[in-house]
């Protein structure tokens, strides 16, 4: 690890390990438990890290002796069903009992001093959100990285299933905890079959032929509405919305779950509950990769200062986030760091300009075809090929939209969450709608920033309006780059394509080509930059979205 990830802390401890304790869960089932402890006489707070990825690599060596080296007694524990713990997986209904039948298990346990953190990213965060439903007396600190609160949102996102993160966490959650062998073979089988898959007709149970049969995957594909009484229960906000436990938040601007992340802080914040966000240049997996030296030191700092009164590695900000296009940290007082906005318009011949067209006029039309589906191109997913990628094979072709500024005569600093306002017809009466915001360089290459996926539903020949929300960004454009609107009908296999019927994505057996047109009223609205409290130019490889082969966790 030390010569993977440059600037590690030196080890305070030599580490003891109790592999395979069975702590009963909240039916008796055994959950199998390692316990790390520093080989040193005296008191040390615990850290509780509960997986359904096993307890191997990475988590022993990231959370295990890292942690535990620093001063910490770590309890790294396999969630019901998984990695040898007995009883049954499921996603979210035996978290919050099992969470607090482990922590009855601690009180009885001599080396423990009554301090307790939790830790970890994705689903490891997900425990720590049903931990904190009834959180018990002696949590002190929580530290959630990349993670979730809501399954829902993981799987759908404006009525659209998001195709590719639901396989993503399919293949993961169903072979990581049973070793890194299994978890390999896995991936490639559905690397190999991904197209296949993803292009079924029917889409419904097209992935046994690469994960085998999942239940609870089948269940979550299938009920795309929030409101369905099968996802009572699991979304966990409700909690950050009275937590009085000090919650350190970590994500990258290309994570899948960067909004849940905002959502949560936002919540926490309007608590008053002591908070910190960090947000970097990674996708899912690299925040836990190339961007693990500040990541781990983030977690660090905040667990020293809430559980062993050392507030010393503490930042004087809540907020610090990595700026795109300058490659600079800056720390800000709250997120967004201002509410103001400003409009930019799509306009006739491709131009995006901050002036609004005059009249009622269409703009563009394009004709999207789910038998040639526009493809997806980098953004925010668990799976490799995330991030930022070169969007001019995309744009260049014809069921793809551009409108771009003209070179810019000054900077342009963009700080918070971006949407565009469309007015769009179709002649079928049934679209998605997949808006994104690029950065043009000099040398005309475009890069995705950031984008966000509607499914709509027209009337005859007159556009409806509908708002894309985009995600969040903090990007600087420099002077002399252009700012770029892209507009097309889906980004496949990221979004599971729409058949144009209105029959849903899973069940369709006739796909209907869509004319999709864009009228002038629509604009694209991008926050302004807030006040800058400090700068750190980052010139380190956490500056950098990971390039290898991303599979989730």
């Amino acid at each position: 690890m030390r010569a993977i990830w440059r600037n590690l802390p030196a080890k305070r401890h030599d580490v003891g390990w109790e592999p395979g304790l069975a702590v009963p869960a909240a039916d008796g089932s055994p959950l199998l438990t390692d316990h790390y402890f520093p080989r040193t006489e005296g008191d040390f707070p615990t850290l509780l890290v509960r997986s359904p990825y096993g307890r191997g690599l990475p988590w022993s060596p990231m959370h295990g002796i890292l942690f535990a080296e620093q001063g910490f007694h770590v309890v790294l524990q396999s969630c019901r069903g998984t990695g040898g713990s007995g009883g049954r997986f499921h996603l979210w209904r035996n978290e919050a009992a099992d969470g607090q039948a482990t922590v009855s298990w601690l009180r009885e346990q001599p080396w423990f001093n009554g301090t307790l953190g939790t830790i970890g990213p994705s689903y490891l965060g997900y425990v720590q959100w049903a931990l904190a439903l009834d959180p018990p007396p002696e949590l002190k600190a929580m530290v959630i990285q990349v993670g979730l609160h809501d399954p829902h949102a993981l799987f759908h996102a404006g009525g659209t299933l998001r195709l590719e993160n639901a396989l993503a966490v399919g293949v993961g959650m169903t072979y990581q905890h049973q070793g890194t062998a299994a978890l390999l073979k896995a991936t490639l089988r559905l690397q190999r079959r991904l197209r296949k898959i993803t292009t079924a007709q029917p889409l419904r149970g097209a992935h046994v032929s690469a994960l085998g049969e999942v239940p609870w995957l089948d269940d979550v594909m299938t009920h795309p509405d929030a409101d369905d009484p099968y996802w009572l229960g699991a979304p966990l906000g409700e909690p950050a919305e009275r937590l009085r436990v000090p919650t350190s938040l970590v994500t990258g601007w290309h994570d899948g779950l960067a909004d849940q992340t905002f959502e949560q802080y936002a919540r926490l914040r309007q608590a008053g509950c002591e908070t910190a966000l960090l947000v970097g240049p990674w996708t899912h997996t690299s925040a836990l990769q190339q961007g693990w030296p500040e990541v781990f030191a983030e977690s660090l700092a905040w667990l020293r200062a809430h559980l062993c009164a050392d507030p010393s590695g503490l930042r004087p900000t809540e907020v610090r986030v990595h700026v795109g296009g300058e490659e600079a940290w800056r720390d800000l007082d709250d997120w967004p760091p201002t509410p103001e906005t400003t409009a930019w318009f799509p306009a006739a011949n491709g131009t995006l300009t901050q002036q609004a067209p005059t009249g009622s006029m269409a703009l563009a039309s394009f004709r999207y075809d789910p038998a040639d589906a526009t493809p997806s191109v980098g953004g925010p997913l668990l799976s490799r090929g995330a991030g930022p990628q070169d969007n001019s094979s995309l744009e260049a072709r014809e069921d793809v939209l551009t409108f771009t500024s003209p070179p810019l005569t000054e900077p342009v600093d963009v700080l918070g969450p971006v949407s565009a306002q469309l007015r769009i017809s179709t002649d079928t009466g049934h679209a998605d709608v997949f808006a994104r915001l690029c950065d043009v360089d000099t040398d005309n290459r475009s890069r995705n920033i950031c984008d966000g996926l509607v499914r709509l539903r027209t009337s005859g020949q007159d556009p409806s309006q509908v708002t894309v929300p985009m995600s969040s960004t903090a990007h600087h454009f420099a002077a002399g780059h252009r700012i770029r609107l892209q507009i097309s009908g889906g980004a496949h296999p990221r979004y599971a394509r729409s058949p144009g019927t209105g029959e849903a994505a899973l069940d369709a057996l006739h796909h209907r080509p869509a004319h999709i047109t864009l009228h002038t009223g629509s604009a694209l609205t991008l926050p302004r930059g807030g006040q800058v409290r400090g700068r750190n130019t980052s010139t380190d490889d956490s500056s950098t979205p990971d390039r290898r082969i991303d599979t989730e966790e």
